[in-house]
């Protein structure tokens, strides 16, 4: 159940529906350590640096996206393409495979790391740990990339509560 309040004069309802308003990419996390690999949605992704080359994604605290990463100290950001809401939605669902089958039919490759990258995607970055912080009921992970690619597609983005297609003028 929502808290009556999230701040000042607002409830975290309103909190909610004014975050959703910012159409952010969406993007698959993804991990990989010496049992098995990891994956999960997430658009809390954003650029920090370009010296040395930074990024950070957030994660509920607690949750296994947030141990897996603690744990293995490196991450991948996979940046899907718009025909890829699919694998969104895979790496979403509560019922997904997990370990050793969490993977077995999602097509990717590993590049430095190791952590998975997806086919298909419109970019990645592959990522070692540099920091990690608590914010509220999150962790923010700060990642320095140690390799990416980029690839002609189009994004897919998620805005108000549904998955969207950019349109051209």
């Amino acid at each position: 159940m929502e808290a009556a309040t999230a701040g000042p004069g607002f409830t975290a309802g309103d909190f909610r529906a004014a975050l959703g308003a910012f159409a952010t990419g969406v993007t698959v996390i993804t991990t990989r350590g010496d049992d098995h690999a990891y994956g999960m949605t997430a658009n809390a992704f954003s650029s920090v640096s370009l010296d040395p080359p930074l990024v950070l994604v957030c994660a509920k605290s607690g949750a296994e996206g947030s141990e897996f990463i603690e744990r293995n100290s490196i991450f991948a950001v996979n940046i899907l393409a718009a025909d890829q809401e699919p694998l969104s939605r895979y790496f979403s669902s509560k019922d997904r495979p997990r370990g050793q089958d969490a993977f077995r039919e999602v097509p990717h490759t590993s590049v430095v790391t190791g952590s998975p990258v997806l086919d298909g995607v419109l970019a990645y970055l592959d990522c070692r740990l540099h920091e990690s912080r608590n914010a509220g009921d999150h962790e923010i992970f700060i990642g320095e990339v140690v390799a990416l690619e980029t690839f002609e597609r189009e994004p897919l983005l998620f805005a108000g509560g549904g998955y969207r297609l950019l349109q051209n003028p």
